[in-house]
């Protein structure tokens, strides 16, 4: 059916995070990944960089060019900085070609209001699109994630993301039981430098907290203990400072995050329908995200809930790569997008 494989011939599929945004083309895959970060001259207006290149600018730029996060947990907080990232995305997903309008597919937070889809529609039309479909994060995730979404059985998917955390319970290509939560990797990072601050009167940066994160933290206690040294600010003397850090003072620090996803995924439990809640117990639950990567994330869900919990082969593009998939399949489009 010529009508249906060109559907989609020039198209674009976006995971527009809050800290990172992905690109999947049909018939290229994912050509794009980029943190969500804008650096603009406040002087002229105009963009000095976008994706990384931005991200090196954070904390490290004179007054007059700010590098901001158009996007917060999850939606969109600057309209304008945000079309100008979608815009730069969209050039460089279609080597440049400016006359290029596709047709886009963006993944969104599960508990986006009504207000905030129009937003991110309008958004992406004025960056040139013909037309635009939205469709719920955890929804793209179970598909990216190769769950068998269409079948009459329970899937359950956890996507942590860098704004917002989506439980979703999934059967028959519907979403059963969606719960979204504002907190994810950024609201992890910003705990990590709380905790710093608070305990040894120390200022770091956001790169800093991302790097300590990654490197030992934690949401279960480790088989054998970590350390890290880190640099920052004396805020009592003004002085940089190096202070040595455990895995321990980490998972203390993200305790409250952690907490609030178990929770989240506990309350979905028990609000599945029991028929959907046995399936469970053999297929248990998928992680997806960059919040999955957490170690021994996967162990503590499964220590509080009871049901076996694995983590998606590719948990960072679980999502984009479900929105992909979904731009060769018009049906499964029409059934799963947001009216």
């Amino acid at each position: 059916m010529p009508g249906i494989l060109s559907f989609f011939s020039n198209d674009i599929a976006i995971d527009l995070g809050t800290s990172n945004t992905l690109v999947f083309t049909a018939g290229k895959g994912i050509v794009l990944s980029e943190p969500s970060i804008v650096a603009i001259n406040k002087l002229t207006n105009k963009i000095v960089a976008v994706g990384a290149e931005a991200k090196e600018m954070l904390g490290r730029t004179p007054s007059h060019i700010v590098a901001v996060r158009p996007l917060k947990d999850g939606v969109i907080a600057d309209f304008d900085v945000t079309e100008k990232m979608i815009s730069y995305f969209i050039r460089r997903a279609n080597n440049g070609r400016v006359w290029v309008r596709p047709r886009i597919v963006i993944g969104v937070p599960s508990g986006i209001t009504q207000v905030e889809e129009r937003a991110v529609k309008d958004t992406a039309y004025r960056a040139k699109a013909t037309e635009v479909y939205l469709i719920e994060e955890a929804m793209a995730a179970a598909i990216g994630a190769g769950l068998p979404i269409t079948e009459p059985s329970g899937n359950m998917v956890v996507d942590i993301g860098g704004g917002t955390t989506d439980v979703a319970v999934i059967s028959m290509a519907g979403i059963v039981y969606s719960r979204s939560i504002r907190v994810g990797g950024t609201a992890m990072d910003e705990a990590i430098i709380n905790y710093i601050k608070r305990n040894y009167n120390l200022l770091i940066g956001d790169r800093t907290a991302e790097n300590i994160k990654i490197d030992i933290g934690s949401a279960f206690p480790l088989d054998e203990e970590m350390t890290m040294d880190i640099k920052g600010r004396d805020l009592v003397e003004g002085k940089p400072k190096t202070i040595t850090i455990t895995d321990r003072e980490i998972r203390d620090a993200l305790s409250e995050v952690t907490s609030s996803i178990v929770e989240s995924v506990r309350m979905a439990l028990e609000r599945t329908p029991p028929e959907l809640s046995a399936d469970f117990i053999d297929k248990g639950m998928i992680l997806t995200g960059g919040g999955a990567l957490l170690r021994n994330l996967d162990l503590r869900l499964r220590e509080e809930t009871g049901i076996p919990v694995s983590i998606a082969e590719d948990p960072l593009s679980a999502v984009v790569l479900g929105v992909g998939r979904i731009l060769d399949d018009l049906d499964l489009l029409r059934r799963v997008c947001l009216p």
